[in-house]
């Protein structure tokens, strides 16, 4: 088969483009903006177009399928081409499907946690030798291509993404996927240009749940208020509520209260013990006996940028996250402050998305980063223009987190040199974001981070 990908630099396009090169496909696809890591990955594998921009020319009776990227606009000519000539044009989410839909869906939504209980579904499954398809949004260990699909597996794991699905289907990505187990990890606002309001935004879960059949199995986060009241209205499948699962901390690292033996954790914080637990459930939906899951998850190194860490020393540690929204940022602070009680916390994050940049939204932060002993925010107004948003300013940044301490830059130079300072306790980093810090490299800002406070 032929397949030509519209806009195949997204993170999921280029990972699901090399997924099918693998398969023996013939591939080709175009962009008008190809950045790191897409596309060194998509010149490996000789899939990278020979010309940045649109080319109605490369759409012609040789290709099977268009795959369609979010990033490409209604008016796009390749895509107005191949409907000029009755071309099978998908989505990656209704692509996915097709390829999986004589197979068991494990899908995973939420507005935070989704990528890690689908890395630890995989991580799990791959370590009892049960063979799955998948596709998850960020890399992992030991991993070369985030997308597999076979004819072989009988399972899938698919991250089911609550935003749009192309520029000509408005519906959730995660709706396209008719999940035969679904899990909701929680439900926290966000992507506000989508969903203009919160009750807007908890019906697509409401919709995705109901979509499990009456043979499969909703599980969900029962600490979330709104999950939990939300789960009371789905009553055609069967149900398990799940919280964290008991663990205690012994000299800085999380154990499992297994009932043989604790397990010790490379992954810790109490929002990554109920990822675990869903996890868990998932799997025990596929076969695995929770004495497997348990030897499995215990090699769980975490996803790249959940929690991650970066460097560290005797007195020091640097971790970086993609946290961004307001949920995912105040649970991530607190469980850095769980597991280093004593350390002073520095925790820096970044407004970046269309959501955290958006004044009305922008309230919603009140309180997420309480729990530091020094707070730090940084937004760039060169985005904020590049969006096309109202402008922001520090006050109303300062005003909105609701702390009286807290550093607000939008100059990633003097950000950079005010992260550079030497701590005379033992301390942890936290930077936090879904961008780069205005073009900071957090590795080597990481290192030099470490080395001074030696």
């Amino acid at each position: 088969m032929k397949y030509h990908f519209i806009a195949i630099g997204g993170s999921a396009m280029h990972n699901l483009a090399i997924a099918l090169k693998l398969k023996g496909n013939e591939v080709t696809g175009s962009d008008d903006e190809i950045f790191e890591p897409a596309k060194g990955r998509l010149a490996k594998y000789g899939i990278l177009p020979d010309s940045i921009g649109w080319n109605p020319d490369k759409i012609d009776a040789s290709v099977d399928a268009v795959i369609l990227g979010m990033h490409a606009r209604e008016d796009n000519p390749e895509l107005l081409k191949a409907k000029e000539l009755g071309i099978r044009i998908f989505s990656y989410p209704e692509f996915l499907y097709e390829q999986s839909k004589d197979k068991i869906r494990i899908v995973v939504g939420g507005s935070h946690g989704k990528t890690t209980i689908t890395s630890m579904i995989i991580h799990v499954l791959q370590q009892n030798g049960i063979d799955c398809d998948y596709m998850v949004g960020a890399q992992l260990a030991g991993f070369e291509v985030m997308v597999k699909l076979s004819d072989e597996a009988k399972i899938m794991v698919i991250e089911g993404d609550e935003y749009l699905t192309s520029p000509i289907d408005r519906r959730p990505k995660f709706h396209l996927y008719k999940p035969t187990v679904g899990i909701i990890s929680g439900i926290a606002w966000d992507h506000v240009n989508v969903f203009p309001t919160f009750d807007i935004y908890v019906k697509q879960f409401e919709i995705f749940a109901n979509m499990i059949p009456q043979n499969g199995r909703f599980i969900y986060c029962s600490d979330d208020p709104v999950l939990k009241e939300l789960s009371e209205k789905i009553t055609n499948t069967q149900k398990s509520p799940y919280g964290p699962y008991p663990y205690f901390i012994k000299d800085g690292v999380t154990y499992l209260e297994s009932p043989t033996e604790p397990t010790p954790l490379l992954i810790f914080g109490r929002h990554n013990l109920c990822n675990l637990n869903a996890a868990r459930l998932a799997c025990a939906e596929v076969g695995v006996s929770d004495e497997n899951f348990f030897k499995a998850i215990a090699t769980f190194k975490g996803a790249s940028k959940r929690l991650e860490l970066v460097d560290k020393s005797d007195k020091c540690a640097v971790y970086k996250d993609f946290a961004h929204s307001p949920s995912k940022l105040k649970a991530t602070v607190e469980a850095v402050r769980e597991q280093f009680p004593d350390r002073k916390l520095v925790a820096c994050m970044e407004l970046h998305t269309f959501s955290s940049l958006t004044r009305k939204f922008l309230a919603e932060y009140s309180g997420a980063m309480d729990m530091a002993d020094e707070a730090i925010v940084y937004f760039d107004p060169h985005a904020i223009a590049l969006k096309k948003l109202p402008s922001i300013d520090s006050q109303m940044v300062f005003d909105a987190f609701g702390r009286q301490d807290l550093e607000v830059y939008s100059e990633s130079n003097l950000l950079n040199d005010r992260l550079l300072c030497k701590i005379e306790e033992k301390s942890v980093f936290l930077l936090m974001s879904s961008g780069n810090f205005g073009g900071i490299n957090v590795d080597e800002l990481a290192k030099k981070i470490v080395s001074l406070q030696a």
